[in-house]
């Protein structure tokens, strides 16, 4: 699954750098995370990065955009051009 920024994002900046795939974006009120970007930081790090350094706790997986590993695997792929 990808993840998604809830609404209490407090906007602190801090996970937007930290997205290997530049998935997370400035949303209207909130940062977005792109579904088609995001892979968990499979094939970057071990553990998503962005929800490492969240202080508030608001980066959960998007229920809506279930992947398997396998998926996430090969969307790191076609987006970086290696393979793992």
């Amino acid at each position: 699954m990808s993840l998604i920024i809830t609404d209490e994002c407090i906007n602190c900046d801090v996970c937007e750098p930290e997205c290997p795939n530049e998935a997370i974006t400035p949303g209207d009120e909130i940062y977005i995370i792109d579904p088609k970007k995001c892979t968990q930081c499979i094939g970057h790090y071990d553990e998503p990065q962005c929800v490492v350094v969240c202080p508030v706790d608001c980066i959960p997986l998007d229920i809506d955009n279930e992947e398997s590993q396998e998926e996430l695997e090969a969307k790191y792929e076609l987006l970086t051009g290696k393979t793992i």
